[in-house]
C-alpha cells in the first residue's frame, strides 16, 4: 500500500498558504504602484513648481539611497520578526510617503516623500518577496522567481499608467493618484494581517541589523553576471524615472501625462510578460537571450531620441522591457537555486542592493552631467552601460550547480 501522507501534507500546505501568496503579491504590487505613481507628476512639478532635471534626478537618487540603506540594515529583519509584521511596516512607510506627497510645494517635500517611499520599498523588497517565495505553490517551477522579481515591475507599470490617466483626466490632478494608492496600501495591510505567517519569529533581531551582505556559497559563482544584469536593467529603470519625463516633452514633443505613463509602463509592464518565457530555458541561456534583447531595445530607444520618433521609442521600450524581464527573472532563479527559508531574505537583500546600486550611481552621475551635456547625450551613456553588461553576460553566464538542491527552481 502506497504512503500518501507526503502528498497529502504537501497539498494541505499549498492550500493553507494560498492566502499568504495572494496577499503578498497584491501588497508588493501596491508598494511599487505607489513608487510608480509619482513619475507622471514629475513634469507637472517641473512646470508648476520650477523643479529642474537635476532636482528630479536627486529625488530618484534619494529614493534609491533610502532603499539601499534599508536593505543593508533591515534586509534580514523578517527572518526574526516574521514576514507579516515587517510587511505591514513597509506598507505603513509607503502610506506615510503618499500622505507627504499630497502637499508638494518645494523640492524638499518631494525628496522627503520619496525617501519614505524608499524606506518602505526597501523593507518590502526583502520581506514581501521572501513571503511570496515562502508561500508560492511548487508548480509551475518558475512561479516563485517570476512572482518575486516581476511583481515589482507590474506594480511600477500600473502605478505610472494609472497616475498618468488620473493626472490628465481626473479631478485633483496632483492628489487623486495618491488617495487611490493610500486606499490600496490600506487594503494590502488588511490582507497581510489576515494571512498565515511563514517565518516563525526568533531571537536575534538586533544582531540582524548589523550589515551583512552574502548569498549562499553554492550560487556565488553566479553573482558577477547577475550583478551585471541587475545593474544595467535597473539603471535603465532609473533613466526612465529621472530623464524620460523631460525627454518625452522636449525630444518627442508631447506633454501628455498619460503618454508619459504609457512610456514608463511600456518598459516595466512587458517585463512581466517576458519573465515566464525565460522559464523555458536554463538560467544562463535566458540571461544571454534577455540581455541581448535588452541591448537591442536600448539601441532603438537612443535612435528614437535622436530622430524624435515617439512610436519607435515606445516599440523599442517594449523590447527592452520584455527582454529585461527574461534576464532579471533568470538571474533571480539562479540565485534562488536550492535556497532555504533562512536564505531568502538575505539573498533578496543582495539582489536589491545590486539593483538599487544600478539605479542610484548612474542617476547620481547623470544628474550632475545635466549641467554640461544634453539629455540625448546622457542617454548614450546608458546605452554604453547596456552594451558592456550584455557582452559580459553573453560571455560569463553560468547555470547553478547541478548537484545543488533544486526544490526552489
Amino acid at each position: 500500500m502506497h504512503n500518501t501522507a507526503p502528498v497529502t501534507d504537501r497539498v494541505s500546505r499549498v492550500g493553507t498558504l494560498q492566502p499568504a501568496f495572494f496577499s503578498a503579491v497584491v501588497s508588493l504590487v501596491a508598494v511599487f504602484a505607489a513608487v510608480g505613481s509619482t513619475i507622471p507628476l514629475f513634469n507637472v512639478y517641473r512646470a508648476e513648481n520650477g523643479f529642474t532635471n537635476a532636482d528630479i534626478s536627486i529625488t530618484v537618487v534619494a529614493y534609491s539611497v533610502a532603499t539601499l540603506a534599508t536593505l543593508l540594515f533591515l534586509g534580514r529583519l523578517s527572518n526574526h520578526l516574521g514576514r507579516r509584521l515587517t510587511s505591514i511596516t513597509s506598507l505603513s512607510l509607503l502610506l506615510l510617503g503618499c500622505l507627504l506627497l499630497l502637499d508638494v510645494h518645494d523640492i524638499g517635500i518631494l525628496i522627503v516623500g520619496r525617501v519614505m517611499m524608499g524606506l518602505g520599498a526597501g523593507l518590502a523588497s526583502s520581506s514581501l518577496t521572501s513571503y511570496i517565495v515562502d508561500a508560492a505553490p511548487p508548480e509551475p517551477a518558475w512561479l516563485a522567481s517570476v512572482a518575486s522579481s516581476q511583481t515589482v515591475m507590474l506594480g511600477l507599470a500600473l502605478g505610472a499608467i494609472t497616475s498618468g490617466a488620473l493626472v490628465q483626466y481626473g479631478p485633483w490632478p496632483r492628489d487623486l493618484i495618491y488617495l487611490v494608492v493610500i486606499g490600496l496600501l490600506l487594503l494590502s495591510a488588511a490582507l497581510i494581517a489576515l494571512s498565515p505567517e511563514t517565518a516563525t519569529p526568533k531571537p536575534g533581531a538586533w544582531r540582524s541589523l548589523r550589515p551583512r551582505v552574502a548569498v549562499p556559497a553554492r550560487v556565488r559563482p553566479l553573482l558577477p553576471v547577475a550583478a551585471a544584469v541587475f545593474l544595467a536593467t535597473w539603471a535603465a529603470g532609473a533613466f526612465y524615472q529621472a530623464f524620460v519625463p523631460a525627454l518625452v516633452e522636449d525630444q518627442l514633443h508631447t506633454r501628455s501625462t498619460l503618454i508619459l505613463g504609457v512610456v514608463f509602463a511600456a518598459y516595466m509592464g512587458p517585463s512581466v510578460l517576458g519573465a515566464p518565457l525565460g522559464g523555458r530555458f536554463t538560467p544562463a541561456r535566458a540571461q544571454r537571450f534577455g540581455m541581448s534583447g535588452f541591448l537591442a531595445g536600448m539601441i532603438g530607444v537612443i535612435t528614437a531620441i535622436a530622430t524624435g520618433t515617439l512610436m519607435l521609442f515606445i516599440a523599442a521600450t517594449v523590447v527592452a522591457g520584455a527582454s529585461q524581464g527574461i534576464a532579471i527573472s533568470a538571474a533571480t532563479r539562479g540565485l534562488l537555486h536550492g535556497s532555504t527559508l533562512a536564505d531568502r531574505a538575505p539573498t533578496f537583500s543582495v539582489i536589491y542592493l545590486l539593483s538599487y546600486s544600478g539605479a542610484t550611481i548612474p542617476a547620481l552621475i547623470a544628474g550632475q552631467l545635466t549641467h554640461t551635456f544634453s539629455l540625448p547625450q546622457i542617454s548614450l551613456g546608458y546605452g554604453g552601460l547596456a552594451l558592456a553588461s550584455a557582452l559580459f553576460t553573453v560571455v560569463g553566464a553560468r547555470n547553478p550547480q547541478a548537484t545543488a538542491p533544486s526544490s526552489m527552481l
